[in-house]
């Protein structure tokens, strides 16, 4: 093998190899494989050592080698509905930079139908690639009844199933997952409506097959209930601008002077379609959506909602996979939202800002 003329390294135009690490640290093959694919059984002084000589060298490890020898190819499967919607979007890019922190690859499948068939399919092609796990973005029951009904042989996590730890209804098992809390997210609008001296907060839902729009709905059922508000009807929607548009004459006739909205879209539609009404916001009535997506701070008015932390998501979502790739016990973990307060929300018209009962946001 040809060696540049002061030894221990490649000829000029060739990349490193194994070999090449090996006499530039005066180690054996053997040694440098154990150090390269993290064996416990290296002395530290050799360690270094190798660690030097391939830094020096530059050399990069062989995938297609380092999985022969550890059983692993360090990549990752994600299974997706290809949508444009923002929560599985973020949550697709999320997982994939905390597999990427974490020293993992990724291999993406995006499904224009989240259906038994069609998962089974895009799983069967991941483990075909060899990934050591997987990741289902499963947001609505269709795509939960793909991933209960798998018999995968690699492990598999959901992202957005929140089955609360519990048996799921029918007795489902719980499906190892992460996920944001949004129950606990639509209590902290409505929380922080009331706390500004409303009577009651008013709903405009999502898609009755989404996992996370019902957890929404019933969170913003629950605080009313705990606080004795009364609840009203929710207005039926979907997860698009039109649907608050739509909503907004209705909301009007049951006299809502506060809207809790199913995501910042929603919200959207709702704050045109009171404009074109002369009505103000939040002077009027006021309104709280559910994302805050990157244009929410630039509506007119900034918009008051719930902010989900989808870096600690992803964060979270590995954590689950890596535990059972360990085979260690990990079967929920969820990420706490946060209520971003802007313009959008204020006291009810017959009170004067500031006279809310608690503090906004308490």
């Amino acid at each position: 093998m040809p060696v540049d003329a002061a030894g221990g390294g490649p000829a000029p135009g060739r990349a490193p190899v194994m070999a090449d690490v090996a006499a530039r640290a005066g180690v054996s093959l053997q040694t440098v494989s154990r150090v390269v694919n993290g064996h416990p059984s290296v002395r530290p002084e050799t360690r270094s050592r190798v660690e030097r000589a391939v830094a020096d060298l530059g050399y990069r490890v062989n995938g297609a080698a380092r999985a022969l020898v550890t059983r692993s190819t360090r990549t990752i499967g994600l299974v997706s509905a290809s949508t444009a919607e923002f929560g599985p979007t973020s949550a697709l890019l999320a997982v994939e930079q905390a597999a990427r922190a974490e020293g993992y690859a990724t291999s993406v499948v995006l499904l224009p139908e989240v259906g038994r068939r069609e998962v089974g399919e895009a799983v069967d092609h991941l483990r075909d690639l060899g990934v050591d796990g997987l990741v289902v973005i499963a947001p609505d029951d269709a795509a939960v009844a793909a991933v209960e009904a798998l018999d995968a042989s690699v492990p598999v996590v959901t992202l957005e199933a929140p089955l609360d730890g519990a048996p799921g209804p029918g007795g489902r098992p719980v499906l190892p997952s992460a996920s944001v809390d949004q129950e606990q997210g639509a209590r902290l609008a409505v929380r922080h409506l009331l706390g500004l001296g409303h009577a009651t907060v008013h709903h405009v839902s999502g898609p009755r097959d989404w996992l996370e729009a019902r957890a929404r709905e019933a969170g913003w059922r629950a605080e009313l209930v705990a606080a004795g508000a009364p609840v009203p009807e929710p207005v039926p929607g979907d997860w698009a601008a039109a649907a608050g548009h739509r909503a907004a004459g209705t909301l009007l006739e049951q006299g809502a002077t506060a809207v809790f909205t199913v995501n910042d879209q929603v919200a959207i539609g709702l704050l045109g379609a009171l404009w074109e009404r002369g009505l103000r916001v939040p002077q009027d009535v006021s309104v709280v959506g559910f994302d805050d997506v990157p244009e929410a701070a630039y509506l007119v008015p900034p918009l008051t909602t719930v902010r989900q932390d989808f870096g600690a998501l992803g964060r979270r979502c590995l954590e689950v996979l890596l535990a059972r790739l360990r085979d260690e016990p990990a079967q929920v973990r969820r990420v706490v939202p946060e209520l971003v307060v802007r313009a959008s929300s204020g006291p009810p018209p017959d009170r004067p800002r500031g006279a809310g009962r608690r503090r906004a946001g308490g």
